[in-house]
């Protein structure tokens, strides 16, 4: 691992140029200026020691142990590693600060299993068949659970594409139906929109076209292979999805459908070369002697996890929070960005032992200071990050101290893999003090600093900016280890990353003992304020036109519950507002945020969308315009 110094080599320098003496002098002060910060309180000048690099590395070391299995939110080791922070807190004096003393338990969704009888019964003419679990199909762990007994409809890759003029659904009447689909999209849609795959290709937003037209139940086929490609079964789990999609969703062997094909004259191979050269849906129904009998049972698989959570208090009741997520994808599971290695352990030692181990640097250097800082610091210690900010979420709905005592959040997630000293703050817009708070801290530091003021991002202060509370995000970087086994401790910069600590300890130190707190500002962000989250469902670019709400990541009634809506945006203009729960976008209904994403990405800018939404238990609807996303 290379290190890279800034005053090393500045010290290599100078001694060509200046004498002994004076060279130790200014190095000295150098030191002193990093090592050493003072803030002033209204009795006496405080300061705070430098973090260590070595005992930072090791932490990531611990925290990266095969014991503690990648940290998964349904593993043993996250319980752990829980323990590793919760007795590094209470060695450093500082006090418990969650419910069960330094604990907040909380229950979390980890997956799904498959629990009971799952069948699929064939009927082909007078001839009936059983199929075999695993073997010739397999449910989705998104699928909804009961029974499904119906004829059967081919709907091509189940896509209606306006922005593409293609719709496998016009002219077929698939209510009360099961449906056949395709695996993927017409290869005409990456042609027109030069995209290698559209968002019609993701198997959810088949799942929620079908439901959308009436379909009982859907049935996915991998359809043509590529050589020497094997027709697998995707394996349980693997794909990402909402906890419940809606309609049953199960997956079967091409042999098993190709049975289907011949008993109405046809070719699935055939049918999808028709369907790909022409560029136009080929969908029929098949013959009344065709009839599948499904049942899919599944169980929603629960976990009991903790943020934990210390508190070092001040001379008054106001305080500044500083945390990181400490939870990782255990052994992969869908957020895995390597799927063969699904299974393997994932360490996650820049996602996110980094700063974690950074906020038990933290700690170390502001325990001494135990009553007699201005302001208290409460260090937050979360899980549940990597399954949708569950942990912040869980903490802003049950705080355990008064969020109007919060005068700040700082959130580090990966923060160890610093390259070419560029560092990135996000929310530096939110708080009043803020550009003058950096501009202090980052003096006699090396870092290039890239800001953004927006506060929404894919990490835990989204919580906290929701709840008008100003954050502060530092972040390294993403790199080609991210979410992947290879995130290991030996490609940590500790030593940069030690400095980051240093500045941010420095900001924290600033703001503790600032005479008045930073005021919130609202920024106003055009840009998607979820986007990655709801894994495999959008990407950076957003979901579509703009519309303006910030979705509440923890867990709620069918819907999607508002934590907050954007000022001036156009469902603020509509009178929307934070804790409404959005359950139709025009002639949609909305379960979850997949079904959300799918219904904005389908719209265009200007379209004006009639909503409903339930305001304290009751309907309410409005017009909502959508607006061009910048």
């Amino acid at each position: 691992m290379t290190q890279r110094n800034p005053y090393l080599r500045l010290a290599r320098a100078s001694r060509r140029l200046v004498p002994l003496w004076l060279f130790a002098a200014a190095a000295l002060a150098a030191l002193l200026a990093v090592v050493l910060y003072a803030g002033t309180t209204a009795n006496s000048p405080l300061a705070i020691g430098a973090a260590d690099s070595t005992r930072y590395l090791n932490t990531i070391k611990a925290l990266t142990d095969p014991k503690m299995e990648g940290r998964g939110d349904d593993t043993k080791g996250i319980a752990l590693a829980a323990e590793l922070l919760e007795q590094r807190y209470k060695s450093l004096g500082l006090e418990p600060a969650g419910t069960h003393g330094y604990l907040q338990p909380f229950s979390v969704i980890t997956g799904a299993k498959i629990a009971g009888p799952n069948t699929i019964a064939e009927q082909v003419g007078a001839e009936k068949k059983e199929l075999k679990l695993n073997t010739d199909f397999v449910p989705f762990s998104f699928s909804a659970v009961g029974d499904a007994s119906a004829p059967v409809v081919f709907a091509g890759y189940g896509a209606s594409a306006s922005e593409f003029g293609y719709d496998d659904y016009s002219g077929i009447e698939v209510k009360g139906k099961i449906v056949v689909l395709l695996r993927y999209e017409p290869p005409a849609f990456a042609a027109k929109s030069g995209a290698q795959l559209t968002r019609h290709a993701a198997l959810i937003t088949k799942a929620i076209n079908a439901r959308n037209h009436g379909a009982k139940a859907v049935v996915i086929v991998n359809g043509k292979l590529d050589s020497g490609e094997d027709d697998l079964l995707t394996r349980f789990g693997s794909v990402s999805g909402p906890e419940n999609a809606g309609i049953i969703l199960v997956q079967v062997k091409n042999s098993v459908a190709q049975g289907w094909f011949a008993a109405a004259g046809k070719s699935m191979a055939a049918m999808q070369d028709q369907i790909n050269s022409a560029a136009k849906p080929g969908s029929f129904a098949f013959p009344d002697t065709l009839r599948l009998d499904l049942r899919v049972s599944i169980e929603t698989t629960r976990a009991t996890v903790n943020n934990v959570l210390a508190y070092l208090p001040g001379e008054t009741d106001e305080y500044l929070i500083l945390g990181a997520h400490y939870d990782h994808l255990g052994y992969g599971h869908y957020d895995s960005l390597a799927p063969s290695q699904i299974g393997k352990i994932h360490p996650g030692a820049d996602d996110n032992a980094s700063g974690t181990s950074g906020i038990l640097e933290l700690a170390q250097m502001f325990a001494p200071l135990k009553g007699r800082l201005h302001r208290g610091i409460l260090f937050m210690s979360f899980a549940g990050e990597e399954l949708g900010l569950l942990g912040s979420a869980e903490w802003v709905k049950e705080p355990t101290k008064p969020l109007d005592k919060a005068i700040a959040m700082i959130n580090m997630d990966m923060i160890g893999r610093i390259r070419n000293e560029k560092i990135y703050i996000g929310g530096t817009g939110t708080g009043s003090t803020f550009q003058s708070d950096l501009a202090t801290a980052e003096q006699g530091f090396p870092f290039h600093v890239e800001n953004s003021p927006g506060g929404y991002a894919s990490s835990d202060h989204t919580s906290f900016v929701a709840k008008k509370i100003p954050v502060l995000f530092f972040f390294s970087g993403l790199h080609a280890d991210y979410h992947k086994p290879s995130d290991t401790w030996d490609k940590i910069d500790a030593p940069d990353a030690a400095q980051l600590v240093d500045m941010i300890g420095k900001l924290a130190l600033e703001l503790d003992t600032a005479p008045a707190k930073p005021a919130f500002v609202n920024v106003v962000e055009h840009e998607n304020p979820h986007a990655g989250i709801a894994s495999g469902v959008g990407g950076p670019g957003g979901y579509g036109p703009y519309f303006g709400s910030i979705p509440d990541f923890g867990e709620s009634e069918k819907g999607v519950r508002f934590s907050d809506v954007q000022p001036n945006s156009p469902a603020a203009k509509a009178g929307l507002k934070g804790g409404d729960v959005l359950v139709q976008f025009g002639a949609k209904q909305i379960l979850n945020l997949y079904d959300f994403t799918d219904a904005l990405r389908a719209s265009k800018v200007g379209d004006v969308v009639e909503v409903t939404v339930l305001r304290d238990g009751k309907p309410l609807k409005a017009s909502v315009k959508l607006e061009q996303r910048r």
